[in-house]
């Protein structure tokens, strides 16, 4: 690895392009470059490794000699392929630079799990990441949580606060006393079923109340239909419908 580390250095690319390149997070490229042999690589990530050095094995690289015409065809390999990834990827029109950077990283991340870690567990995890993501807006609590595990993980200053500072110190240190709690033998399945059966019918009943207030604008929006004479909801008679929608709702008030 230490020929590798050479010619990456030699050539003067980044972590971030070679990680765009791989198709990984930048942490993963430091991970990989902490291995002491090519061979111990994901065989996927060491085959386009190869491929962008121009070599067959791990064995070549000392033959590598860094001229300008070899930048040259690195370059070209290089940006071909991150041309390649990112056409298939999103639009990056209205983000900035560390925007782009983070999504990157973040969708490369998520790929590699799914592709080296084949267990149910890995689908689960960022399936319910993805409900995490979908929610944020209506729960504000879960910013300070990520915030929280953020600090627990190293990657950021237990000091800092992006957000409310009195509202995230105070759930950072019920979850803290709560993780205490969990780690240290301080709580067990039988001391805590009441308080979860508590959660469960708390979930449940906002599941019924969330069914009910649908089950009754569907109710109204037929109504309002009937009433305007017209027999379906399109874009032509939107907003006249909702306004007779709002115009209904305040009569039961």
């Amino acid at each position: 690895m230490t020929e590798l580390n050479r010619v990456l250095s030699e050539i003067g690319i980044s972590k971030v392009k070679l990680a765009k390149y791989l198709g990984v997070s930048r942490q993963m490229i430091y991970n990989y470059l902490e291995l002491d042999s090519l061979s111990k690589w994901p065989q996927e990530k060491r085959l386009l490794l190869l491929k962008l050095l121009d070599i067959e094995d791990e064995g070549s690289l000392k033959s590598i000699k860094v001229t300008s015409e070899y930048l040259e065809n690195f370059e070209m390999r290089l940006n071909q392929n991150v041309k390649d990834i990112n056409s298939n990827m999103f639009n990056y029109k209205n983000l900035t630079k560390e925007e782009q950077e983070l999504l990157n990283d973040t969708i490369f991340l998520i790929k590699e799990k799914f592709t080296e870690d084949k267990k149910k567990d890995t689908y689960y995890t960022f399936l319910y990441l993805y409900h995490v993501l979908q929610s944020l807006d209506n729960v504000p609590e879960i910013k300070y949580i990520l915030g929280y595990l953020s600090k627990k993980t190293g990657f950021t200053n237990p000091n800092e606060f992006k957000f409310d500072e009195n509202k995230q110190f105070i759930l950072e240190s019920i979850i803290y006393t709560a993780f205490n709690l969990y780690n240290n033998g301080g709580a067990s399945r039988s001391r805590l079923e009441d308080s979860h059966n508590r959660f469960v019918q708390e979930i449940e009943q906002e599941k019924e109340e969330k069914l009910s207030r649908t089950q009754q604008l569907n109710t109204i929006r037929v109504q309002a239909l009937k009433e305007l004479g017209y027999t379906e909801l399109n874009t032509h008679n939107a907003t006249e419908v909702f306004n007779k929608i709002a115009e209904i709702e305040s009569r039961k008030v």
